[in-house]
């Protein structure tokens, strides 16, 4: 089963909460300066910024500038998720889920997952779908599962729709409708998903025409059956 990739979030991070106080660190950063990109970033996290934080651990985590640490990613990832950012409440999630850096802990995995997610975090909601799917961490619930999946999936999140394709495809959790989930592979192929490519030739090939994406759940006679494969955990740029 294959993960949404971790690192490639957190670089992009770094552009994305690029202010003037932390242009210095972030221009040396992308110039592959990381010594003087940490030591920039470290002076502002100490501070208490949220951007420099998260950019540090992001840098501890890769192992840029300085020998990669788990355990000092996760504590500037926490200091910035205390602080109420979505991203690093999703990471912080990740690296429990994961037992990265801290103990593993399914329960504080969703604990920050959850946080993330109720302010929009695709990657997040998506995460929490796949705790509810697999009962890691909270009690198994399918149709909160499918739940936020369909969050993320409309939010945009092409792993997201790849699932709500594939549970309207097979019929688990979801009422089976090769149109609604057609529907869901298109957009989820849109964005380069090759899984999704690969069911929109077939299902085109079949004729099937594509219905949109039901706002409701419509979930199965037995919502508690497993849920479709192909979730898979990991975090997402913003």
């Amino acid at each position: 089963m294959g993960r949404l990739a971790f690192a490639v979030a957190l670089v992009l991070v770094l552009t994305a909460y690029a202010r003037a106080d932390l242009d210095a660190g972030i221009s040396a950063y992308k110039r592959g300066d990381y010594a003087t990109a940490l030591a920039e970033f470290t002076q502002a996290a100490e501070q208490g910024s949220v951007v420099a934080q998260i950019n540090l651990a992001a840098m501890y985590y890769k192992g840029q500038g300085v020998p990669r640490d788990d355990a000092e990613a996760a504590k500037w990832y926490r200091k910035a998720a205390d602080q109420g950012d979505a991203v690093a409440q999703n990471n912080i999630g990740l690296m429990y889920d994961d037992g990265r850096g801290v103990p593993q802990d399914y329960a504080e995995a969703v604990k920050w997952y959850r946080r993330a997610a109720e302010q929009g975090q695709t990657g997040a909601q998506f995460n929490l779908g796949v705790m509810y799917r697999n009962g890691l961490g909270v009690g198994q619930d399918p149709a909160e599962a499918a739940l936020w999946f369909q969050r993320a999936a409309e939010a945009g999140l092409a792993e997201a729709q790849y699932t709500m394709g594939r549970m309207r495809h097979l019929g688990v959790v979801l009422v089976r409708d090769d149109r609604r989930a057609l529907a869901w592979y298109r957009r989820a192929a849109a964005q380069g998903h090759s899984k999704a490519r690969n069911h929109v030739k077939a299902l085109d090939a079949a004729g099937v025409t594509p219905l949109p994406p039901s706002p409701d759940l419509e979930l199965a006679p037995d919502p508690g059956a497993p849920a479709a494969p192909g979730a898979t955990r990991g975090v997402s740029p913003r």
